[in-house]
């Protein structure tokens, strides 16, 4: 809860909107103890009354009552009825989407179609049909306002009840015997319950505002009782001579809706693991660099690109997330480095980093360098990140499929990542290259090949066009984030000897992200093992597949299975990583190590060993020259 309530009030308008409705609430509470006149006492003689006036602070009406008592106690019917009505037609609503969507059909088409009957008459005049037919009276109106409603709450859960309908575990709930009923009351209704939250925090306003506009028409709260708006609508034939009659009402149902409302928005963002996280938020155009980054000094004998004591953090709420932790690495012209490492170790967040790709918020640079031939990248400007991205650095991402924009066709996002780049270049040319891009990658049929949208083409042909984007500009550096996952063996084969060959045709320098220590011999010079946000080893890498020096290395070797090598056992690595934002200090690898020794666990284990070879590690498997 407390979570929940610092979350909420680090929005501020939300926060704001907390604490005006909390204290018109408080004064709705309090209202029966507070010292005020009876709200229905008349006196003609003082009909109109100013504000601050002896004995009528917020003055009176055409009648004589006081306005602050009529106020408060309209305000606490105005809110009651608006809270009653929102469940009202939160529960009806629900209750008929989830049954709909759930059980599908001729059932959900019935319950559809007479949801669509309500949707076909503008909700007010529905909403004074319904009134006409029962009588005028507060019951009857938010009765009114409740089922006007109920098509909004019945349409959205409808929809997301279809998708949980169908997931495995309503599936496996069935296999077990739950009956419908039990399935819904524990499967789908906990799915959905925060999303009817959220929906009820956002429309408990409309329904206040829809029940006074009931009121002020002489529909809902009937004398001498009120509501705020039946004092708004006795009051509007003096609007021009007596106008605080009209303003002091108008002003609390103001002060209400727009308070739920931005007390409903503050609900939903901090609900919303999405929101919360910032994943939604819109992303800066460069990852955010801290102001006090410390940035090593430079290499003399600087390679290609040089990534020195790399820091990336991601910042979510009070939580501090250590995705990279000083990673050095280093690329030559022409070589090819590995990097791999257990899903979660930091290995694509490292990439990502190079060029201020990772999502800001919540991704947040906050030590190191990353030097192309010898300049800082994450201290230039926009500008230059721009054209370095593409012309100088190009990623190869690792699911085509949703990196590939799925309503164009591959020739025109070939072409249009020639063109921004190179403005000069006229459009027919850039398509001519683009056809020549994919006959480099070996794409057959290249020419009818580049009409077709990416949902048109085989996994391994869109790869191929993500590798045919990479090299559109004839970059230095490749960056190629695990591009055979989910790939067959025979695909996965050509897309390495593609890469392999392009390799040293064209001098390109590649950073190979990984899972497969396979891939790794068969196309790297070097490779950089990573966990929990640090390398653990690095060095040739048929040094460190003959003889790993860390343990982690030697056990994820030994995960590989090895064709025609005979029975073996295939060892797994027991435990899990250590959460990024709760760090152990020593070895982040201690608690899963079989050669863990009490040393392991305390102070900082720096990356040691000579200029080919480097692990990090107190007890190796092999030592280091």
């Amino acid at each position: 809860m407390t979570a929940f309530l610092k979350l909420l009030f680090r929005n501020r308008l939300a926060a704001m909107g907390a604490v005006v409705l909390g204290i018109i609430l408080l004064l709705a509470l309090l209202t029966p103890v507070l010292p005020l006149k009876d709200p229905n006492i008349t006196n003609t003689g003082d009909r109109f009354a100013r504000p601050f006036t002896e004995g009528y602070l917020l003055g009176a009406d055409h009648l004589g009552r006081d306005q602050l008592s009529r106020l408060l106690y309209g305000t606490r019917t105005s809110l009651a009825v608006g809270a009653v009505a929102a469940f009202l037609a939160a529960f009806f609503g629900s209750a008929i989407g989830i049954i709909a969507g759930y059980f599908g059909k001729r059932t959900d088409n019935i319950l559809m179609r007479l949801i669509d009957m309500l949707m076909a008459f503008p909700y007010i005049l529905l909403a004074l049909a319904i009134v006409a037919a029962l009588g005028t009276g507060l019951i009857n109106a938010l009765i009114a306002v409740a089922a006007v409603n109920i098509p909004f709450f019945a349409r959205n859960i409808r929809g997301i009840t279809v998708v949980l309908a169908h997931r495995e575990f309503v599936d496996a709930a069935r296999l077990a015997g739950k009956g419908h009923i039990r399935i819904i009351l524990t499967e789908v209704l906990p799915n959905v319950l925060p999303v009817i939250v959220i929906a009820m925090s956002t429309t408990v306003g409309w329904m206040i505002l829809e029940t006074a506009g009931l009121s002020f028409l002489g529909l809902g709260s009937q004398p001498p009782d009120s509501d705020l708006g039946s004092m708004l609508g006795q009051a509007k034939n003096h609007f021009t001579t007596h106008p605080h009659t009209s303003i002091i009402p108008g002003v609390m149902i103001f002060l209400i809706v727009m308070s739920v409302n931005l007390l409903g928005d503050g609900v939903r963002d901090a609900l919303d693991p999405r929101l919360r996280s910032g994943a939604l938020s819109r992303p800066l155009p460069v990852t955010n660099v801290a102001k006090n980054r410390t940035l090593p000094a430079a290499n003399p004998e600087a390679p290609l690109l040089d990534i020195q004591e790399l820091e990336t953090q991601f910042h979510v709420g009070d939580r501090v997330y250590e995705a990279v932790g000083k990673v050095s690495l280093s690329v030559k012209p022409g070589e090819c480095l590995g990097i791999i490492g257990e899903s979660g170790s930091g290995k694509s967040v490292t990439a990502l980093s190079v060029t201020g790709l990772v999502a800001s918020p919540p991704g947040v640079i906050t030590g190191g360098a990353v030097r192309l031939e010898g300049k800082d990248l994450l201290s230039a400007n926009y500008e230059t990140l721009r054209r370095t991205r593409g012309n100088r650095i190009a990623y190869i991402f690792q699911d085509p499929l949703s990196t590939l924009h799925p309503l164009y066709t591959v020739g025109d996002q070939l072409a249009e990542a020639i063109r921004v780049h190179d403005s000069r270049v006229s459009k027919s040319a850039a398509r001519a290259r683009a056809l020549e891009l994919m006959k480099q990658v070996r794409i057959p049929n290249p020419e009818s090949r580049l009409g077709n949208y990416p949902h048109e083409m085989s996994g391994g042909m869109r790869q191929r066009v993500g590798i045919a984007m990479s090299l559109a500009n004839e970059p230095d550096i490749i960056i190629a984030d695990e591009p055979t996952t989910a790939l067959d063996v025979t695909v996965q084969a050509q897309i390495l000897s593609l890469l392999n060959d392009l390799r040293r045709e064209r001098g390109l320098a590649i950073i190979f992200i990984t899972h497969d220590f396979g891939v790794v011999a068969q196309l790297c010079d070097r490779v950089a093992v990573m966990y929990a946000g640090r390398i653990v080893e690095e060095g040739p890498t048929q040094s460190v597949l003959d003889a790993p020096a860390h343990p982690y290395t030697k056990r994820l070797i030994a995960c590989v299975p090895e064709l025609g090598g005979g029975r073996r056992e295939l060892a797994a690595i027991p435990g899990l990583p250590p959460v990024v934002n709760d760090l152990p200090p020593g070895c982040h690898f201690a608690a899963r190590c079989d050669k863990c020794q009490p040393e392991c666990k305390v102070g900082y284990i720096p990356l040691e060993g000579g200029d080919k070879r480097t692990v990090r590690c107190i007890h190796p498997e092999e030592v280091l020259a």
